[in-house]
């Protein structure tokens, strides 16, 4: 288990992220925050009882756009949409992957908005994964999606 294998007092790199995770999204979903918003990922160790351990977040500015937490074969995006983006995410929820509709129908808003824990194991996951944190902060070069 991530949480076991990386304690508080021992950080991974982020190949030790990479290697654990071990998926083809991964990568590809890294690369573009990083390019399209010119960011860089942040490790940081949550004790949060919903996924304990090291994640990697990606802000722009001081807007979160989403984090990413390693599981053995695929990774977590935790994305919050807030009440700004939930008129525009409820109006593309219909193009997105059953899976991630169901997750938002469900998901209630609090603490100032949806947060949205969502397993990426598949391509059209990662799409709509794109489209949300897109929905959060424009990108200012064209999209991938």
């Amino acid at each position: 288990m991530w949480s076991e294998l990386y304690n508080q007092d021992n950080q991974p790199t982020l190949q030790d992220i990479n290697d654990y995770v071990n998926c083809e999204l991964w990568p590809g979903l890294c690369s573009f925050l990083e390019s399209t918003y010119n960011v860089v990922p942040k490790l940081e160790y949550s004790k949060c009882s919903m996924q304990k351990g090291w994640n990697v977040k990606y802000k722009k500015g001081s807007k979160s756009l989403c984090t990413l937490y390693p599981m053995n074969g695929y990774f977590i995006a935790l994305i919050v949409i807030g009440k700004k983006e939930q008129i525009d995410s409820e109006l593309i929820m219909p193009s997105c992957n059953a899976y991630v509709q169901r997750l938002f129908s469900k998901t209630a808003f609090s603490a100032g908005g949806k947060w949205l824990m969502i397993e990426v194991r598949e391509r059209t996951v990662l799409e709509d994964v794109l489209k949300l944190i897109q929905l959060r902060v424009k990108p200012k070069k064209k999209s991938l999606v």
